[in-house]
């Protein structure tokens, strides 16, 4: 569970980056939760988006995701949502650092 403290650092950091994956119509699959599992596992925290033709709101498809992965939502605006999991196997200068 994230503080709001770790939260608000996670945002921070999560403002520069692109978006890297879209979930469109078929909605959140065994597919979209592997491949977000792969790309947390390489980068811990990653932005997602929510296309106007999905069925799904952009929080139910955080919360979809993050359930299917073990990771936490840190924030949902419009479309758009930011994920995150720690990962302990990445070389300590590629792995986020918390506040405490």
């Amino acid at each position: 569970m994230l503080t709001s403290k770790q939260r608000a650092f996670l945002r921070a950091r999560a403002n520069p980056l692109e978006t890297i994956l879209q979930i469109g119509r078929a909605g959140v699959t065994d597919a979209v939760i592997a491949q977000c599992g792969a790309s947390l596992d390489a980068h811990e925290l990653i932005k997602l988006r929510v296309l106007e033709n999905s069925l799904l709101s952009a929080a139910e498809a955080a919360y979809a995701i993050a359930e299917g992965t073990g990771a936490e939502v840190v924030q949902t605006i419009g479309t758009r949502f930011v994920l995150y999991r720690a990962n302990p196997k990445l070389p300590a200068e590629r792995r986020i650092a918390l506040p405490k």
